[in-house]
């Protein structure tokens, strides 16, 4: 019997981010590679979810998620987005970010019809647009004057929107890059789809790691944008928690309704006593979020700080847990193999942006962690430093 299958993701392979984190494993290298932070969330979330693993909510939540968590995120979105969500009817909590952005583009994207994804764009989007018997078209983001921060080029969004564009999928902050949206971008994206039928994906797990006091422009911010959006986000990052896998959907309630005919069949329900911690915790210590940019910051400014001494160029970034670090004066080799070699090497892992973008990228650019304690940060620069 032949013992193979007709792949409906021929050209997908295992995805970078265990490339690189067991590759790490298996050299004893410094993990800056996949975004985890290497500290514990808050002791009194813990406790919390402790107090409820022993008092009997260990059984199913509701598909749509704990009503006191939906209240509670209901609550949030209101406070800093100026939002006024219905939490039964547009509030789903969701299996981590990922089951959140599957679920939305398969309940949206039909066969033949076109996504817009933004490179590099995270490796996700696109499996989940094929799976659903779409198109994806990729725009590169440009790279500004300084030659470091990352853009959305507007003419050649406005280009690629036709008829057959179904969904475009914005991801900001945004990861790999740390690229923000600008005051202006949202109604420049709100002109661009007046006249059309186009919905939009915004992946926002990042929302509250944003540096030098700028603001977090969320899609849920716009009166007219709202009306076509699905809002992704994720407590595992906001709470340094990724292995509880517990993020949530917020859109309008007919693109809710959609969203929950997949999700149901995708995961059903989400933990049950983290659910009901979060919900505690959200309204024990709402000014959480209020800390995590200084937290970050300060994170971000010591890694800088102590590659100083290095031949990376660098310029810090406006936001997520990740820096870039071009490395042209140090070398000219493509960055995944570079990625590779340095792992094995000097021991230090890192992501390649090439692997983000359909088309070649030719900058010398790694990404790299800086959601570590201090002094995995300082061996770890000190090993750069070395190149």
């Amino acid at each position: 019997m032949d013992r193979t299958i007709d792949s409906k993701l021929p050209d997908v392979g295992t995805t970078i981010f265990t490339v690189m984190s067991q590759l790490a494993n298996h050299t004893g290298a410094i993990n800056l590679a996949q975004g985890f932070p290497s500290f514990e969330p808050p002791d009194a979330l813990l406790d919390r979810i402790s107090h409820y693993l022993h008092n009997g909510a260990n059984q199913y939540a509701p598909m749509m998620g704990v009503p006191a968590l939906r209240e509670a995120i209901a609550e949030k979105t209101l406070r800093l987005q100026n939002r006024k969500v219905d939490m039964d009817s547009e509030i789903t909590v969701c299996c981590g970010a990922t089951e959140g952005l599957f679920s939305a583009i398969q309940a949206v994207v039909r066969p033949a019809d076109e996504v817009i994804v933004f490179d590099p764009a995270y490796d996700s989007y696109e499996p989940a647009v094929t799976l659903a018997g779409g198109l994806t078209r990729h725009i590169p983001l440009t790279i500004g004057s300084n030659g470091h921060d990352f853009e959305i080029d507007w003419a050649a969004l406005s280009a690629a929107i036709g008829p057959k564009t179904r969904l475009i999928v914005l991801n900001f902050p945004h990861n790999p890059t740390g690229a923000i949206l600008q005051p202006g971008d949202l109604d420049k994206l709100a002109a661009l789809l007046r006249d059309t039928d186009c919905f939009l994906l915004s992946d926002e797990v990042y929302e509250h790691i944003v540096f030098e006091g700028k603001p977090h422009l969320s899609l849920l911010s716009h009166d007219e944008l709202w009306e076509r959006t699905l809002v992704i986000s994720s407590f595992g990052k906001t709470f340094h928690a990724t292995g509880w896998k517990i993020g949530y959907c917020i859109a309008p309630a007919y693109l809710s309704d959609e969203f929950r005919k997949v999700h149901q069949f995708t995961t059903f329900a989400i933990s049950t006593p983290v659910q009901h911690a979060i919900a505690d915790f959200l309204r024990s210590d709402p000014d959480f979020y209020s800390r995590l940019p200084e937290f970050y910051r300060q994170k971000r400014d010591r890694f800088c700080e102590l590659l100083q001494g290095s031949r990376f160029l660098l310029q810090p970034a406006r936001s997520t847990f990740f820096q870039i670090l071009d490395y042209s004066e140090i070398s000219q080799d493509n960055d995944l193999e570079l990625a590779q070699r340095w792992t094995r090497d000097i021991g230090v892992a890192s992501i390649p942006l090439t692997v983000f973008c359909e088309q070649p990228f030719t900058a010398q650019r790694l990404r790299f962690c800086f959601a570590k304690d201090d002094a995995t940060l300082s061996d770890a620069a000190a090993k750069l430093c070395a190149l």
